[in-house]
């Protein structure tokens, strides 16, 4: 007899790292977990949160400032995820990383350091029209205190970058370009080194927003050579309140202080102060010490596992989960079809995205409804609000045909509510 042997199946990325997620295990209205909202803000795994609990409870201590035991111990831990954080997007200098809440801070820091100290009355500001609105209200503000203007990159056919409109919006005038990588709402990816290499072409310096790209993709600032990206932590398996901003060492050297406080300080007198060197002039006060140690974990982890094999797994998440939506006739994905992160922003008919967004959770189905804190470009798109499934490394096809099913069953309910 012949013996005949079994295929092996191969375990997909998801399946080998779902136990280090404990919140995935749980049920939400009896139903298990399905959490597919990373868009807004990761998971995290053990390793991450016990790398916060361990601060807290073996040496927790003000960084840089005591003598003692518990605080060298601190800001070890804390300059180590540092350089973490520098490796991880190949920052040629450690005080090129600066720590901030989120990105949204961290924009606001080169809007007001930079942005208030360089731009006049007449000088350009490139945007596009899928920016978040974390790198729209900043320049809105201070375009208001400088006289700048804000010219805005439009969309392609595709609903893409359209890099032959951003081509003819550079000019002499242009100071600054300010733009997302990945659109959090379009899943569109923004040709970023074309961007800059054009950009700097004019003399004009370049910002990256990498909220959606930092979780998903290898990134390597001196490879784009943009002047300043920033992100967040919570969306890359750290916790909320960290993340970073990657500045040009001579660039930030040459930006006045953001806040004003201790840390940042070289010497104060009661008439003037001067500043501390990088990273510290960008650091005013005792910082997010337990979050930034807990990044560095979140970064290890990420790193062990492999960001272009992550990017890898998502990509195919990313066909699959459009190959199934486009089966649904009532679903319109907005963004491109191809060549794009791994989340959808849909609208279904006249149901409204909250009522999809709420059966959906009945079914133990996390997603997202509403603007997505890009209400303008929601306008050029003619949609009030989308409902946005976002996928990460731990999410599994099975989760997307679930989603697929329930979803199914949520527009038959209300087709019938309708009739």
């Amino acid at each position: 007899m012949i013996a005949t042997s079994t295929p092996v199946q191969t375990l997909s990325l998801a399946d080998k790292v779902r136990a280090d997620f404990p919140i995935l295990t749980q049920k939400v209205h009896d139903r298990p977990l399905v959490y597919l909202d990373s868009a807004a803000t990761s998971q995290k795994p053990q390793v991450v949160i016990d790398a916060l609990s361990d601060y807290y409870q073996r040496y927790n201590s003000n960084v840089h400032r005591g003598v003692h035991t518990l605080s060298g111990l601190a800001t070890d831990a804390y300059e180590a995820a540092r350089q973490k954080v520098a490796k991880f997007v190949n920052a040629a200098d450690e005080r090129e990383i600066i720590y901030t809440r989120n990105a949204t801070e961290a924009i606001n820091l080169v809007a007001y350091s930079w942005g208030l100290g360089n731009l006049q009355a007449g000088d350009e500001v490139i945007l596009t029209k899928m920016e978040h609105h974390s790198n729209l209200v900043p320049w809105q503000l201070v375009a208001q205190k400088t006289g700048a203007v804000l010219k805005f990159v439009d969309l392609s056919a595709d609903e893409n970058f359209d890099l032959a409109h951003y081509k003819s919006l550079l000019s002499a005038k242009t100071k600054l370009v300010s733009v997302v990588h990945v659109s959090n709402t379009l899943g569109s990816v923004t040709p970023v080194k074309e961007v800059i290499a054009l950009a700097h072409a004019q003399g004009t310096k370049v910002l990256i927003d990498a909220c959606q790209s930092a979780p998903h993709m290898p990134l390597d600032v001196q490879d784009m050579d943009c002047d300043w990206l920033v992100a967040s932590g919570h969306k890359m398996c750290a916790p909320t309140g960290i993340g970073f901003l990657y500045g040009k060492l001579e660039l930030m050297r040459s930006m006045q202080p953001f806040f004003g406080g201790g840390e940042m300080i070289a010497d104060v007198f009661f008439d003037h102060s001067t500043y501390a060197d990088l990273p510290h002039k960008f650091e005013a006060g005792t910082p997010s010490i337990g979050e930034a140690i807990a990044l560095g974990a979140a970064i290890d982890y990420l790193t062990n596992i492999g960001m272009a094999e992550i990017h890898a797994y998502e990509q195919e998440l990313s066909v699959y989960l459009y190959q199934q939506l486009a089966k649904i006739p009532q679903i319109r994905t907005y963004g491109p079809k191809s060549h794009r992160a791994a989340l959808a922003a849909f609208t279904a008919g006249e149901v409204h995205p909250h009522d999809l967004s709420t059966m959906l959770d009945q079914s133990g189905i996390a997603i997202r409804a509403g603007h997505h804190c890009t209400q303008p470009l929601h306008r050029e798109l003619k949609a009030q609000s989308t409902a946005r499934a976002s996928l990460y490394f731990y999410n599994t096809k099975a989760e997307i045909d679930q989603f697929i099913v329930a979803l199914k069953e949520s527009i038959d309910f209300f087709a019938e509510i309708f009739a």
